[in-house]
């Protein structure tokens, strides 16, 4: 795992207390990450940290993402409409890591109300020790971007 790198951390209120947990963890790793909120379980709109979340990424202040909502989806939906951000949902270690590898994703949406702390520990594990293989993946890759 390549501890040089900044995480960008957001969630929604679903998100909030599992967002927290990978918060200190990767204290315990000793990464860097910044943190778009939200800071509580008061229910609020996830665009209004992901957007930033995926700026900073774009700006390159941040390498990789990690983002939380209740089902995964409303975050990754929007992280996705960002130009280079490649978002997936994860609910398994080898999701991530086959999204990091095939699909040089660069950020990861976790889905809080469906997988515990241990296994979203082990997601972020995978994504964090996975790199693009580049390759033949890399001919996919450079079609996701619009053609606007």
């Amino acid at each position: 795992m390549n501890k040089n790198i900044v995480i960008a951390l957001a969630a929604d209120h679903a998100g909030f207390e599992l967002k927290e947990y990978i918060r200190k963890y990767l204290d315990s790793l000793n990464y860097t990450y910044i943190d778009f909120g939200t800071h509580s379980t008061e229910s609020m709109d996830y665009p209004d940290v992901i957007h930033p979340l995926c700026l900073a990424i774009q700006k390159q202040k941040a390498d990789v993402g990690i983002i939380f909502c209740g089902s995964g989806n409303g975050v990754n939906m929007t992280a996705n409409k960002h130009q280079g951000i490649r978002s997936a949902l994860c609910w398994i270690p080898e999701i991530a890591k086959l999204a990091r590898e095939h699909n040089n994703a660069n950020v990861i949406a976790l889905p809080a109300r469906f997988i515990n702390e241990f296994t979203a520990k082990h997601i972020v594990d995978a994504f964090l020790s996975s790199e693009f293989e580049g390759g033949r993946h890399q001919r996919r890759v450079d079609k996701i971007e619009s053609c606007i």
